[in-house]
């Protein structure tokens, strides 16, 4: 009886419900992906509304990956072209410009923002979503910074699309996903699965053990215990997540590294017995880390070698854990990076010119001024993967197969980072990393940022969208996301006025028609 009347209060409260807010589209993820969609639907005449769980948009965009990973710059189509084309006219150049600062990145979205009269909700993430039969009827949405259900706002649209990095929106609405790496027996492939490369990776003869020798003293820090997978072999693990860094070496704009929260120098052991084997070169500190300049004497750095940025087997829980399992993974990632970087500079292990050469860089005045000069956003290379009515994979990257229902171009080296890093033999190795170049740009098929139909007729999802592991790995750059973010708004757009709002029934050819000609 007490359990019948909780469920008829909870569907009168579901009958009673009256949103906080009523708008046509509904995006969530203030990502590159997110920006582009949303002035999209706005230019398009649409009311949006920009869920984004923190302060700032852009995601990756803005948070230090200037560098740009493009593979063909011919796939820069419509307001993703004109983005870039901008960044150009900021450094002086009518073309395309892929390498910038992050607070030009973040002013140019910020044009689009302000251009199209996009509302954005700053510090909001998923709470709940209620579904009714087949459709997303509205989601609920809870204070990031101050958790409440007094301040839970609840959101009606006709349309959603899921352009976060975790996909979470979409792993709530019924859908079908996966993560980490299929076997290559799953859909055909060669390079899914664990793979041992010689790139960066250990050299042999690298001691695993924190007493060198003696198995009994344990492992040193990041390298896991147990058995290493066998080749093409799937499992749940997720290749590793890092910070793209933004440093200057400006003596006017530079903040000095210091010893960071939870400095422990025992977590870079295995790059000083990295260096006995492989010493520092010429080329310094571009021994450890990619280092690219970036304009106005910045950097996006980025991982290198067998012992960098990346914190390989770190975050394999990360994509369905809880807000706070994932903000102690985040703090993780901030606390090991800074610590390595302090390390290299302030550590007498390393060679006095090497540490020169770091104490040379600070994190910058003028980027990041609400996260300590420190990009807040990490970078997330992989997370849930939707299995959609098609699924990407490495059949569409060599161009083996070619969809005829596609709304955008991916053109990069199908490309894993380290996945873990275990004992091999006595040696310590890293596993995961897939570095396999593309002969040409390949087709994105609609059908892989919908759904199935009868899981979700009213949701697109252009960033955690339909592939195998080893394809999103060529997918997954910043500028096909902007693509893929603008032709969701345009199918979501044509959903509610030709298709009674089913995102399946859209015509793609006419997307991205529509995609190619704006921008230009």
């Amino acid at each position: 009886m007490k359990k019948t009347m909780l469920l008829l209060l909870a569907l009168m409260m579901t009958l009673t419900m009256s949103a906080d807010r009523v708008v046509d589209i509904c995006i969530y993820g203030g990502t590159s992906s997110g920006v582009m969609a949303a002035y999209t639907a706005r230019k398009a005449g649409k009311t949006v509304l920009l869920v984004e769980p923190t302060d700032r948009i852009g995601g990756l965009t803005t948070g230090g990956l200037g560098a740009t990973d493009i593979g063909n710059p011919y796939i820069m189509k419509g307001y993703t072209y004109d983005f870039y084309r901008r960044i150009g006219q900021y450094y002086g150049t009518n073309s395309m410009k892929f390498a910038f600062e992050p607070k030009v990145a973040l002013g140019i979205y910020q044009q689009y923002v302000d251009e199209a009269g996009v509302d954005i909700l700053y510090n909001h993430r998923l709470f709940s979503v209620q579904m009714e039969n087949n459709k997303i009827k509205y989601i609920v949405v809870e204070d990031s910074k101050h958790p409440s259900e007094n301040t839970n706002i609840t959101i009606q649209a006709k349309e959603y699309i899921d352009c976060s990095y975790e996909g979470d929106l979409m792993a709530n609405s019924n859908v079908t996903f996966t993560t980490g790496r299929e076997g290559n027996e799953v859909y055909g492939e060669t390079w899914n699965g664990a793979f041992w490369s010689l790139h960066h990776q250990f050299p042999d003869y690298i001691d695993p053990y924190v007493v060198k020798g003696d198995p009994k003293s344990g492992l040193l820090y990041g390298i896991l215990p147990g058995e290493p997978p066998l080749p093409g072999q799937g499992d749940k693990n997720i290749q590793a997540y890092n910070f793209r860094i933004t440093l200057t070496d400006d003596p006017d704009n530079l903040i000095p590294i210091t010893e960071p929260d939870n400095y422990d120098p025992s977590k870079y052991e295995l790059l000083i017995r990295l260096k006995e084997r492989m010493p520092f070169t010429e080329r310094g500190l571009s021994d450890i880390f990619i280092w690219s300049e970036m304009p106005n004497h910045k950097t996006d750095i980025n991982n290198r070698g067998g012992f960098s940025t990346d914190m390989i087997g770190e975050n394999w829980d990360y994509p369905e854990a809880s807000y706070e399992r994932r903000a102690e993974i985040t703090k993780a990632h901030l606390d090991y990076t800074k610590g390595l970087l302090y390390f290299i500079g302030h550590d007498e292990r390393i060679p006095e010119w090497v540490r020169k050469e770091m104490l040379r860089w600070g994190y910058p005045k003028d980027e990041f001024l609400t996260s300590d000069h420190f990009t807040p956003q990490l970078y997330i290379r992989e997370s849930r993967r939707m299995v959609g009515r098609y699924v990407m994979t490495q059949a569409d990257c060599e161009s083996r197969v070619q969809v005829d229902d596609y709304i955008g171009w991916a053109a990069y080296t199908m490309d894993s980072h380290n996945c873990g890093r275990y004992v091999i033999q006595g040696m310590v190795k890293n596993e995961g990393n897939v570095e396999i170049g593309i002969k040409e740009p390949y087709r994105v098929s609609y059908r892989s940022i919908t759904p199935r139909e009868e899981e979700c007729s009213n949701l697109l999802v252009p960033v955690c969208l339909s592939a195998s592991h080893i394809a999103y790995g060529s997918i997954r750059m910043e500028p096909v996301f902007m693509v893929l973010g603008q032709s969701a708004a345009l199918a979501a757009c044509q959903a509610i006025d030709q298709c009674g709002g089913i995102v399946q029934s859209v015509d793609a050819e006419k997307v991205y028609r529509l995609m190619e000609e704006s921008g230009n």
